[in-house]
C-alpha cells in the first residue's frame, strides 16, 4: 500500500540552472532534506548547456546575476557588460562552490518520469537510469528554453562531418578554421554563432527560413572605475529592476510615438539603436508593442538600418522580416551581424525562396542543387516553454498526464502550480513573468519556500491549486495579452514550433503583463492565507 510509503527527501528539484540552484539554498535555510537532480555533469542549466560561439548575455551581466548575497555581488568582478558563456559559467560555479550545493545534487541524472502517490501524498521520480527516489514536494527547475529540438527534415543524422545542435555544444573546442560550414537558423543563437563562425570558416553558408529583427548589443570591457560604480549602484539597480515592466534596466517611455514630431521620433530611433542593450525592445515608446501605426515606425527605421549597413540590397531584403514586426518577436542582439553578409567567404540561402529537400552524407540540398560541408550547426531552438514538461512523464492524481491536460495549452494557477498536481512547483513555468529571468527565478522560488514553510509551520502535507483558481488566473493571462501584437505572431513566446509535431497553433505560454503587477497579484495571493490552494 503507498500509504506505507515515506517519502526519501522533504523536496526534489529537477535541474541545477540558476532557479534549481537557488531553490536548494532557499529550502536548504530551512531546514529541510532537498535533492536536485540534474542531467548533465555540472551546474549552470542553459550556461552550461548552450556552449556555441557566441553565446553571451542580452542583459547587462550586473543585472543577471543573483541580488540574494551581499557578499556574492560584492566578491564577483564581471568583465563585460553583457558576458560570454565561459564567463557565466565560471560564474554559476563560483556560486556553487561558495554556497557548498553540490553536496545536494546528483549529476547525470536525467529524470524519465514524476508520478503523484496519491494515498502517499508525495511524489515518485525515476530517473533514467532507473533509480527510484520520493518527496513530499516535487519542483521544476527545468527552463522555458531547455528542451531543444531538430528540423524535421530528411536525412538528418545521415551527414557524415560534423554536426552540432547550439543547445548539445561539445565541452571540447570546434574548429571552424578554412572550414566549409553551414548553419541553420537565424533566431537568437543562430545569429551569435554565425557571428563567430564567421570570423574563420573558409566558407559559411547560412540557411535562413525566417529572418528576425535584431540590434545591436554594443558591448564593452568594465574598467575598474565602472565596476566600482556598478557594485556602489547595486541597491538602486535592483530596486529598479523590480519596478520597470519586465524587470530589464529599460522599460518603455511613456511618450506615445505620435506624441511627438517626426524628427524628434528619428532622434530617438536613432538613440536607442545606438546604446547598449535592449533599450531599443524594451525602453521605446509605450506603444509599439500594441499599436499597428507606431510600431510600423520603428519596424521602417530598422529596416532602413539593415539597408545601410548590408551592400547587396538583394541580400538585406532577405534579411528584413516581412511577417511580424519590431519587437515582436524577442529582439536578438548582434554585434556587426549584418555585416558579415557583406564578407566574400559568407552567403546567405533564403530556404523559403529553395527549401532544403534533405541533408546528405555529405551536405545539404536545396530545391537548387547541392552543397558539400564539413560542419553543420543546426541553430534550430527548442520546444520552448511547454517543451522540457512534455519531455517527462508527469502525472499528477488519479495518474493524469499532465501532457494531456495542457493539450489545448497550458492552464496554471500564477505559472506556479497545476490543479491536479498536487505539491508540485514550477520555477519559471508557463504563465509566468519572464522578462529578465533571474529576476523572475529569484521571486518565483521566494514565493515556492514561503508556501512550503508556511505548510511545514502548519503542519501540512497537501498543496493543490483550486479548479477556480486556475480558470480564473488563465483567464486573466489571456485577457492581459490581448491586444499585444507579439501574440498575434507565431514564436517561441506563442508557443509555435514547427520542428515539434502538434505545435503549430498559437497559445498563450506567458504572463504578457508587468512583473510588478504579477508580483503584487502573487503577493496577495500569499498575505491572505493561499485561499485558492487546496491544503490539507
Amino acid at each position: 500500500m503507498t500509504t506505507d510509503i515515506t517519502p526519501d527527501y522533504d523536496a526534489i528539484i529537477i535541474g541545477a540552472g540558476m532557479s534549481g540552484m537557488y531553490q536548494l539554498l532557499r529550502l536548504r535555510e530551512l531546514g529541510l532534506k532537498v535533492l536536485v537532480l540534474e542531467a548533465g555533469s555540472g551546474v549552470g542549466g542553459t550556461w552550461y548547456w548552450n556552449r556555441y560561439p557566441g553565446a553571451r548575455f542580452d542583459s547587462e551581466s550586473y543585472s543577471y546575476g543573483y541580488s540574494f548575497s551581499q557578499d556574492l555581488l560584492n566578491e564577483w568582478n564581471w568583465s563585460e557588460h553583457f558576458a560570454a558563456q565561459p564567463e557565466t559559467l565560471r560564474y554559476l560555479n563560483h556560486v556553487a562552490d561558495k554556497f557548498d550545493l553540490r553536496r545536494d545534487i546528483v549529476f547525470h541524472s536525467r529524470v524519465r518520469a514524476a508520478h503523484y502517490l496519491d494515498d502517499a501524498r508525495c511524489w515518485e521520480i525515476t530517473s533514467e537510469d532507473g533509480t527510484i527516489r520520493r518527496a513530499r514536494f516535487l519542483v521544476t527547475a527545468i527552463g522555458p528554453l531547455s528542451a531543444p529540438t531538430m528540423p524535421r527534415i530528411e536525412g538528418v543524422g545521415s551527414f557524415k562531418g560534423e554536426a552540432y545542435h547550439t543547445a548539445n555544444w561539445p565541452h571540447t573546442p570546434v574548429d571552424f578554421a578554412g572550414k566549409r560550414v553551414a548553419v541553420i537558423g537565424t533566431g537568437s543563437t543562430g545569429v551569435q554563432t554565425i557571428q563567430e563562425v564567421s570570423k574563420t570558416a573558409g566558407h559559411l553558408t547560412v540557411f535562413q527560413r525566417t529572418p528576425n529583427w535584431c540590434a545591436p548589443l554594443h558591448n564593452s570591457k568594465i574598467d575598474d572605475a565602472t565596476q566600482a560604480q556598478v557594485k556602489a549602484n547595486y541597491p538602486e539597480m535592483f530596486a529598479r529592476c523590480r519596478e520597470t515592466f519586465a524587470c530589464f534596466l529599460h522599460t518603455p517611455d511613456p511618450r506615445g510615438t505620435f506624441e511627438v514630431s517626426k524628427e524628434e521620433r528619428e532622434a530617438f530611433f536613432e538613440k536607442l539603436y545606438a546604446s547598449p542593450g535592449f533599450g531599443i525592445w524594451q525602453g521605446n515608446f509605450r506603444d509599439i508593442l500594441v499599436d499597428r501605426a507606431a510600431n510600423a515606425e520603428i519596424t521602417d527605421f530598422v529596416a532602413r538600418q539593415i539597408r545601410q549597413r548590408v551592400k547587396d540590397q538583394a541580400v538585406a531584403e532577405k534579411l528584413i522580416p516581412k511577417n511580424h514586426g519590431f519587437g515582436t518577436r524577442r529582439v536578438p542582439l548582434e554585434t556587426r551581424y549584418y555585416e558579415v553578409y557583406n564578407q566574400p567567404n559568407v552567403e546567405l540561402v533564403d530556404i523559403k525562396e529553395t527549401p532544403i529537400v534533405r541533408i546528405t552524407p555529405t551536405g545539404i540540398e536545396t530545391s537548387a542543387g547541392a552543397y558539400e560541408f564539413d560542419i553543420i550547426v543546426y541553430a534550430t531552438g527548442f520546444d520552448a516553454i511547454t517543451g522540457s514538461f512534455d519531455r517527462i512523464d508527469i502525472r499528477g492524481a488519479g495518474g493524469q498526464r499532465l501532457k494531456d491536460k495542457w493539450a489545448q495549452g497550458p492552464q496554471t494557477f500564477l505559472g506556479v502550480q497545476v490543479e491536479g498536481f498536487p505539491n508540485m512547483m514550477m520555477l519559471v513555468g508557463p504563465h509566468t513573468a519572464l522578462g529578465n529571468i533571474p529576476r523572475s527565478i529569484e521571486y518565483n522560488v521566494d514565493w515556492v519556500t514561503r508556501l512550503i514553510r508556511t505548510m511545514r509551520d502548519r503542519h501540512l502535507t497537501f498543496a493543490d491549486a483550486k479548479p477556480e483558481a486556475v480558470a480564473a488566473w488563465t483567464e486573466h493571462v489571456k485577457n492581459i495579452g490581448a491586444g499585444l501584437l507579439s501574440n498575434e505572431v507565431s514564436s517561441w513566446f506563442t508557443g509555435v514550433n514547427s520542428n515539434v509535431e502538434g505545435k503549430q497553433t498559437r497559445i498563450i505560454a506567458r504572463y504578457s503583463g508587468s512583473a510588478p503587477a504579477y508580483r503584487a497579484w502573487c503577493d496577495e495571493v500569499a498575505d491572505k492565507g493561499y485561499r485558492e490552494l487546496e491544503l490539507a
